[in-house]
């Protein structure tokens, strides 16, 4: 018995190795641990974690498992912490900055700016906090009143000297909108900024380096294509997507094919296998390079370096970085002649990339690539059968088994993907891709050999798009659902497994069950009158969602800038989407500025069939009027127009329309970027209708609103303030913060809160801030309330100013 119990033991440790697909999982858990947590672990304890982790791990023993949960842990800890140390200090003001550096983007050259990524210079001369580190840069037309056209001649891989005005990383926090922190931290990224006295910007010597190459080529391309196609082919042949527009991209959603634009892993991938196969034939065609190198190891390196040369291309993007990671383990797996399934060369491939970034996991394209490929290697284990048919299979499997994911992480899926891609996987990956990279390895070579190739690609692409285009304008093609929590994706992955289980394994309608929560989330709207009201943080703007049980209104649809940003496209309609508004009953625009109607036209391109309401005059015609004394009803609610006055023409921001919402539990008030001029209007001839639970401050907070006389009349329990992140004009004012407090009310700004979310009903008032409902430890908010704190103790010990 006891000899049977030690060949157990020594089974159980063999079955457990360092870098086995156990220690893997549990090396992903610790990280996971880590990364979405909503607090961050000090680093002393990371580094204790760290250390105590890899004793265990390298020691046979049943602890294994939880050592390499710890390392993960701590490894997670120590990255997190130093990345966050690479940034501006948070919650300190924006700093100008005499730089020297390089331009290591592709810079995007939009009708009114520029946008780059900027490494400073690891020079003594430049400042401490930003010396050698990296930053994303705006340089703007019309700053100061003048357009400066030397921001067109800023090229990839030039040392230019620069001012800057640098702010730490500080992004727009709304429901299902997208994570600049996050980005800024997978990134590396310092801070962001933009180019002040462009009079003194200037280059400091010529291009050089790899994103001088990229440039050269993506400008070889622009000249040899002259069709719509050339866009794409840049896009294939280099990863640049600039020539992209914002209609390409919705196209590319609702076809479920951005992952096969630009570079993705998959096609790394193919260019890995084309290199080991022409390096196989060259052993072929010379049978005596076998006497120095073996044929399989040849092959190997040439996979590796192919797949290096074609990330190289596409500036070492993640996903091309993590896929030249997998070849390159299972190349030392054949040059090491160890046999190694592909399972254990995806955890090998995993185990080195989280090694080298555990931040990685904050990226989507992490988790689709390793878990596409987990799926694939699950459900279709070596099966035998016939090309065609093993491509139908891994087809529905990466559907169906990537839905989960999909739906979580972008909020949408495509129904015409699985179809679209039967065509464009082959025809792009085995045509258009290997005609694209033939022109650029031809033209890397000799001047103008490219033309023809790239020719060709961009015409074998336009024939499928052509093709496309249709079934990604139907209204059918894109599946949009509302944002979800993380135990409904737990429990859709889980019915997914069940889903995908051989026959005999089980019915299906328990899988199809454990799916619901993700796919068809409950709904917590409004009930029979009551109403919600969400002020979106768009930064120095206004755009309100009301919703009641059936109907919604958008109030204002936040800014434009001269960049080409459009708020309604980045911030209002994801955010609609991810509350599962399918439709829009009605857009009222409070007055005609463009930190008010700037994303009307991305919100109009998503739901046109929207009615359009603005003040007298305003839009030029295109809405319906509103005007005092205008009222309707939806679902129990009251909507009410207080001003402006009918047929008295007012001042832009005095036009502004002052809506109402009554409810039997009180009413909400939101009153654009009125003055005093209209609110002693409201105060002399409303009365008592001005009166509210909530409003939305006037004017941003400015100086020139919420007199003493306004705010004793609507006396809120609950003021928000919508305004930028320490925006030029100093909103929201102190003076005007102290006097909403005076009468009791508690002041909310967005950009210290986010989106701010309120329900009025049977309950009474209640609210929520977004930063503080869905807590992240590299949320800058959060990192500088201490900071914040400390100053305000400080300046309270020093006493009153002289």
């Amino acid at each position: 018995m006891r000899r049977v119990r030690h060949t157990g033991n020594v089974a159980a440790h063999a079955s457990l190795p360092i870098f086995g697909k156990a220690s893997v999982v549990a090396l992903l858990a610790g990280i996971c641990t880590i990364v979405f947590s909503p607090r961050l672990l000090p680093l002393g304890w990371g580094v204790a974690a760290a250390a105590s982790g890899i004793l265990f791990w390298i020691l046979p023993s049943r602890l294994r498992l939880l050592g390499a949960a710890l390392v993960g842990l701590g490894w997670a800890a120590v990255h997190a912490h130093a990345g966050l140390a690479q940034q501006l200090p948070p919650g300190g003001p924006p700093v100008d900055h005499a730089l020297h550096g390089r331009v290591i983007s592709l810079p995007h050259h939009g009708p009114g700016g520029t946008r780059f990524h900027f490494r400073v210079d690891d020079a003594p001369a430049m400042p401490a906090e930003l010396r050698g580190r990296d930053l994303a840069l705006g340089w703007y037309d019309g700053f100061r009143g003048a357009a400066d056209d030397r921001r067109r001649t800023l090229r990839a891989g030039e040392r230019w000297s620069l001012t800057v005005r640098a702010r730490p990383p500080r992004g727009r926090v709304n429901p299902g909108g997208f994570d600049a922190e996050g980005y800024a931290l997978r990134q590396r990224l310092a801070g962001s900024g933009h180019v002040r006295e462009p009079a003194q910007a200037h280059p400091l010597g010529e291009p050089t380096g790899l994103p001088a190459w990229r440039e050269r080529m993506a400008h070889a391309i622009a000249r040899a294509v002259q069709s719509d196609g050339r866009r794409f082919v840049q896009a294939l042949a280099l990863g640049d997507t600039r020539g992209l527009s914002q209609a390409d991209w919705d196209d590319l959603r609702a076809l479920g094919v951005t992952h096969l634009v630009a570079i993705s892993g998959f096609h790394v991938g193919v260019v890995a296998g084309v290199a080991a196969l022409l390096a196989g034939g060259v052993w072929r065609c010379l049978p005596m390079l076998g006497l120095y190198v073996p044929r399989p190891m040849g092959a190997a390196v040439a996979a590796v370096a192919g797949a290096a040369l074609y990330a190289a291309a596409a500036g070492f993007a993640l996903p091309t970085v993590r896929t030249v990671l997998m070849i390159a383990v299972v190349a030392a797996a054949r040059c090491s002649r160890r046999r190694a399934t592909v399972a254990q060369s995806l955890s090998l491939a995993a185990l080195a990339m989280l090694l080298f970034d555990p931040l990685a996991v904050l990226a989507p394209g992490f988790w689709l690539s390793f878990a596409g490929v987990l799926w694939l290697i699950w459900c279709l284990p070596g099966r035998e059968q016939g090309w065609l048919r093993g491509f139908l299979s891994a087809q529905g499997v990466a559907t169906v088994a990537l839905l989960p994911l999909t739906v979580a992480l972008f909020g949408q899926a495509s129904r015409a993907g699985p179809l679209v891609n039967l065509v464009a996987i082959p025809w792009w990956t085995m045509v258009v891709v290997p005609l694209a990279l033939l022109g650029t390895a031809l033209e890397a070579l000799i001047d103008g050999a490219g033309r023809w190739p790239w020719q060709l690609a961009a015409w074998c692409f336009e024939a499928s798009w052509w093709l496309f285009g249709y079934a990604a304008r139907s209204e059918l093609s894109l599946w949009w659902l509302p944002q979800s929590n993380r135990w409904a994706l737990i429990s859709a992955v889980f019915g997914v497994f069940w889903l995908l289980l051989p026959r005999g394994s089980g019915g299906r309608v328990p899988a199809l069950l454990l799916c619901l929560p993700l796919l068809w989330p409950a709904r917590h709207g409004p009930a029979e009158g009551e109403v919600e009201l969400l002020v979106m943080d768009v930064g120095q703007g206004l755009a309100v969602a009301v919703r009641t049980r059936r109907h919604t209104l958008l109030y204002d649809t936040g800014p434009g800038a001269d960049d080409g940003f459009d708020a309604g496209e980045r911030i209002v309609v994801p955010t609609l989407r991810a509350l599962g508004q399918g439709r829009l009953d009605r857009i009222m625009i409070s007055h005609d500025h463009r930190d008010h109607t700037g994303g009307l036209r991305g919100v109009r391109r998503s739901f046109p069939g929207a009615t359009l309401q603005a003040p007298p005059g305003a839009l030029r015609g295109r809405a319906s009027a509103c005007h005092a004394g205008q009222a309707w009803q939806w679902d129990g609610v009251t909507f009410r127009v207080l001003h402006p006055p009918r047929d008295v023409p007012q001042p832009t921001n005095d036009s502004s329309c002052v809506l109402r919402l009554e409810t039997n539990q009180g009413a909400i008030l939101l009153a654009g970027d009125i003055e005093k001029r209209s609110e002693a209007l409201l105060v002399r001839h409303a009365g008592a209708l001005l009166a509210a639970q909530a409003v939305v401050v006037p004017h941003h907070g400015s100086a020139s609103s919420s007199t003493p006389a306004w705010v004793a009349a609507v006396a809120p329990r609950l003021a928000i303030v919508s305004a930028g992140h320490r925006n030029r004009f100093g909103h929201p004012r102190a003076e005007v913060v102290e006097r909403w407090q005076a009468v009791g009310a508690e002041v909310l700004n967005t950009a210290e809160s986010g989106a701010v979310r309120v329900w009025l009903g049977r309950e009474g008032l209640q609210v929520r801030e977004q930063r503080v409902f869905e807590r992240r430890w590299w949320d800058a908010a959060e990192r500088s309330r201490p900071a914040a704190i400390l100053s305000a103790i400080k300046q309270a010990a020093a006493g009153p100013e002289d």
